[in-house]
């Protein structure tokens, strides 16, 4: 069973997280508080889907700050910006690091609770690449030296022929080549294995 996705909101103003924390589980959506950047950072497991709801101005480490340690940290979980002293400097800020919308305070509830829905379902969008870049990258890692080297010439495109000239073997030796290649790779045809070339879609 997939873990249910959770709405993991910090901000130092207790009644704002109260407040946020009704709105959510009236809709169903499971939520978390925290009121420092420190005690998310202390609790987080990146392994749980969901969203952050997050405050500019807290105590200790901000919102902004935080935002960037995570993208520093490489943790992709979308991020929604809520503050009521946001400047457009700030709001730019965030949206270059990565910011899925800034929205001031005091907020409307449907229109919150429609991003939050939408981020959600981007964090569930980003983790099924992920699983399918790793798949890939595993499958990539059992091909040998030369498979790789012959699958690098056939997703740019040149024919068995070219490739037996090119790398002085024979066409039956890359014949055989690429049909270990497509096995491994778990490819039905040339273009889905071109999908398949490191770094394409990561």
């Amino acid at each position: 069973m997939k873990p249910e996705a959770t709405v993991f909101v910090v901000d130092d103003d207790e009644a704002m997280c109260d407040s946020l924390r009704s709105l959510m589980e009236s809709v169903g959506l499971s939520v978390e508080t925290y009121a420092t950047a420190e005690t998310f950072l202390d609790g987080y497991d990146a392994a749980r889907p969901g969203c952050l709801l997050l405050d500019i101005r807290m105590p200790g480490m901000s919102g902004l700050e935080l935002q960037e340690k995570l993208v520093s940290d490489r943790v992709r979980i979308p991020t929604i910006i809520i503050s009521a002293h946001g400047d457009i400097e700030q709001a730019v800020r965030s949206i270059k690091t990565g910011a899925v919308d800034f929205i001031k305070k005091p907020y409307k509830g449907e229109t919150l609770l429609t991003r939050i829905h939408e981020a959600i379902d981007l964090d569930a969008r980003q983790r099924l690449d992920e699983a399918e870049n790793a798949a890939i990258a595993s499958r990539f890692a059992r091909l040998t030296p030369r498979e790789r080297e012959v699958m690098s010439h056939l997703v740019d495109g040149k024919s068995p022929k070219q490739i037996a000239f090119e790398l002085g073997l024979s066409r039956k030796t890359v014949d055989v080549h690429r049909g270990h290649i497509m096995a491994k790779m778990q490819a039905d045809s040339l273009i889905e294995l071109a999908r398949m070339r490191p770094g394409v879609g990561q």
